[in-house]
């Protein structure tokens, strides 16, 4: 069986064997200040919050021919957490979304840039949604919007996404200091 690094230099011809560390990085958990394991146990026990919830409604609904309003209500504001929630590890662990092509091609001082600007790109963009996001929690606190379904306060609903969107953030600003 190849050794990784062997598989790296056949896919980078150009690659020199002190680059080859570099790209096996990216499979060790990055050296972090806040551990990345609050994100993956709050991913889970959302998942699995979801799924009682809609297992519930599915048993409820099959045996009286009635479902939970709430269900639906509450499943939407935990997709949208759990997304959050689990894009911060993401990017804490730089898995997001890019083109490999660019993004693995050329010197490591390259690769070295393109990392830093993407993470400054990520850390900008959800800043950005962080205040935004902020003010509209603000407005629905001050104008006392409620839930359609079930009545509660819209700004109990969305005050995870100015949060969430700060710690977003504060890991990407973390991808680009470790870069």
């Amino acid at each position: 069986m190849p050794h990784p690094s062997d598989k790296a230099a056949a896919a980078n011809p150009g690659l020199a064997e002190a680059d080859v560390p570099a790209l096996l990085a990216q499979d060790e958990e990055p050296q972090v200040r806040v551990p990345l394991a609050i994100e993956d146990w709050l991913s889970a026990g959302l998942l699995g919050l979801l799924a009682v919830m809609t297992m519930a409604n599915v048993l409820v609904r099959y045996f009286t021919s009635q479902s939970f309003a709430w269900t639906e209500e509450i499943s939407i504001v935990l997709m949208i957490v759990m997304t959050l929630v689990a894009s911060s590890a993401a990017v804490a662990r730089n898995r997001h979304i890019r083109i490999e092509y660019f993004a693995e091609r050329g010197s490591p001082e390259r690769r070295r840039r393109l990392v830093r600007f993407a993470a400054g790109c990520v850390a900008l963009m959800f800043w950005l949604l962080a205040v935004l996001s902020a003010r509209i929690t603000y407005d629905q606190y001050i104008y006392g919007d409620t839930s359609p379904a079930i009545g509660v306060p819209e700004w109990w609903y969305s005050v995870w996404m100015p949060l969430l969107s700060l710690a977003i953030a504060l890991r990407a600003v973390g991808v680009w200091r470790r870069a």
